[in-house]
């Protein structure tokens, strides 16, 4: 009886992709500093500490430095946990990016009560205590948070401070910070610089502030992006136009959702892309796509001398504000997987050569 006939050969397997990736924070020390956003509570998780130890060289507080955070009720604090953060930096090595002094958002009611002049002391008070409490701790504030309107008719955000104060207020955050740490690094940090409207809106504003001589050292570029948009010549236009105005550029919030969403998604939560993590033809799709796009930002970045910092909004994908804004539904944004592990993102910015 003649021997069976051998297996056919599986074909070889193609070769693996690194098991990990150089520490970011060596890897783009020529260019800037890399940062992750969380409070403790998140880079103390098992899944995000090795993860923050290993790449980052900055923090920033993802909520536990805000108004709705640290202002109890005027002159009364709530240092704790903002503390407990700024000892973690200086125990590894990383700076801290003061994230925010002055926000329509997360401030409590009682800042806006009063006159205009009990305004204006409450906010130059505030800014002076707490910078005080951080200085030679914190290496840069993002003073003023999310000043530019989003719409044509106006150069400012129609806050309550801009109500009650005029386009003004952001002179006063900003001198009231410079004369509690004349050494600290004070920013205006928006998002959506990277569109050509809004870009053009936010250098009003600039223009405006060096004008009136106030102290302002940089911007913050959030980039809370998408796999689809922007362009690089976008991105490379906004760092450009910051530059060129003398400033320092950051890159503060930076994450790539899987999702393309409209606009009405953001205003009206309506027309949101359905959820694509169980499905994995289309997860791995997005994630190639986010890989790519990922590289394209970076290769940006290192191009552009002025730009000192660049920080994600999380650290890795176990825990992301994107899991429930603009809808509730499963996001993979960061350079890190649910466990931790560095994703094609991860390596298509640190490997040129590497092919999501």
């Amino acid at each position: 009886m003649a021997a069976p006939s051998p297996a056919p050969a599986p074909a070889p397997a193609p070769p693996p992709a690194p098991a990990d990736i150089p520490a970011l924070k060596t890897h783009f020390a020529g260019h800037f500093k890399f940062g992750m956003a969380a409070d403790p509570n998140g880079y103390k998780n098992a899944v995000a500490n090795p993860v923050i130890l290993r790449h980052a060289n900055s923090i920033t507080a993802e909520n536990c430095f805000k108004p709705a955070n640290l202002g109890a009720s005027p002159g009364v604090y709530n240092w704790a946990v903002a503390d407990e953060l700024v000892a973690f930096a200086a125990a590894n090595g990383m700076v801290v990016r003061g994230h925010t002094l002055c926000w329509h958002s997360q401030t409590p009611d009682w800042f806006f009560n009063g006159t205009a002049a009990e305004v204006r002391a409450r906010l130059e008070t505030y800014i002076h205590d707490v910078v005080t409490h951080f200085k030679g701790k914190v290496a840069c504030w993002d003073v003023v948070n999310e000043c530019t309107s989003d719409d044509d008719g106006s150069a400012y955000r129609n806050s309550r401070w801009l109500q009650i104060l005029g386009p003004g207020y952001i002179e006063v955050a900003l001198r009231a910070a410079r004369a509690a740490d004349l050494d600290v690094k004070l920013f205006i940090n928006d998002y959506s610089t990277e569109d050509p409207a809004k870009l053009s809106r936010l250098m009003t504003i600039v223009a405006d502030v060096q004008a009136r001589g106030a102290p302002l050292d940089g911007v913050g570029h959030q980039l809370h992006v998408s796999t689809a948009s922007p362009t690089a010549a976008n991105v490379d236009n906004a760092l450009r136009s910051v530059a060129a105005k003398g400033l320092v550029n950051h890159v503060t919030e930076l994450d790539v959702s899987l999702y393309n969403d409209p606009g009405a998604c953001f205003s009206s939560r309506t027309g949101c892309a359905a959820d694509i993590t169980g499905d994995p033809t289309l997860l791995a799709a997005a994630l190639k796509a986010q890989a790519l796009q990922y590289r394209t930002l970076f290769n940006v970045f290192k191009q552009h001398p002025s730009l000192q910092s660049v920080t994600t909004w999380g650290i890795a994908d176990n825990s992301t504000w994107l899991s429930s804004f603009p809808t509730v539904r499963g996001n993979r944004p960061l350079l890190f997987d649910m466990a931790g592990a560095p994703k094609s993102a991860a390596r298509a910015v640190t490997d040129d050569g590497y092919q999501p």
